[in-house]
């Protein structure tokens, strides 16, 4: 019985069906349901990929404190993690040459370390292109190495239209790529050329 002046407990709506479509979060990964569609099993993705991609960010930041406030001493506590101790210093060293305020939150943790080398101005231009042009990591790899290369003018050539397609097409796409031992893009460049050659060929 509720006494005078305490609040009543909230109330949570029974969803046993909803909850046997949900994705659930474990320690050892995650427990997918055998009747979830393609649009939630896709946002599912994007947030996993949101949340790697802060973790690298917090996971270097912690360091970079760990490192000015307490010396040495970070080595010991840095081991709780159970990352690679290598692995943890590339993220410091990454989260160290960008200030919060120069960070891209539509670039992936990885795109900066792409370019993290790169003096502040270069490295700019850089992630402005990335930005503009939505290019993926390695796309961004692509370019910089082409443009290092002399080859200025086949960075504006890797550019192309930004085409919306369905995502069943593109996991059909990234198996074909797979079942030849080829990352997606390269396998997509491959194809085109083929397809190229054949259709100027007739």
């Amino acid at each position: 019985m509720k006494q005078p002046g305490e609040r009543a407990p909230d109330r949570v709506p029974h969803r046993g069906a909803d909850r046997r479509r949900q994705v659930m979060v474990t320690s050892l990964g995650l427990r997918i349901p055998d009747a979830l569609d393609i649009d939630t099993w896709e946002h599912v993705g994007r947030k996993i990929s949101a949340i790697a991609n802060c973790a690298a960010w917090c996971l270097g930041d912690w360091l970079v404190y760990g490192q000015h406030k307490y010396g040495e001493r970070y080595r010991a506590v840095a081991a709780v993690v159970n990352l690679d101790f290598q692995t943890l210093r590339n993220y410091a060293w990454v989260a160290r040459r960008y200030e919060p305020g120069h960070r891209r939150e539509r670039l992936s943790f990885q795109h900066h370390a792409e370019v993290a080398a790169m003096d502040p101005v270069e490295r700019g231009r850089w992630l402005d292109l990335a930005e503009e042009h939505r290019w993926s990591r390695n796309e961004l790899r692509r370019n910089v190495r082409a443009s290092r290369s002399g080859c200025a003018q086949a960075a504006t050539a890797l550019v192309l239209p930004q085409l919306s397609i369905a995502a069943e097409r593109i996991a059909r796409w990234r198996d074909a790529a797979r079942h030849l031992n080829r990352d997606l893009e390269e396998w997509i460049v491959l194809t085109l050329d083929d397809g190229a050659a054949q259709a100027l060929s007739g």
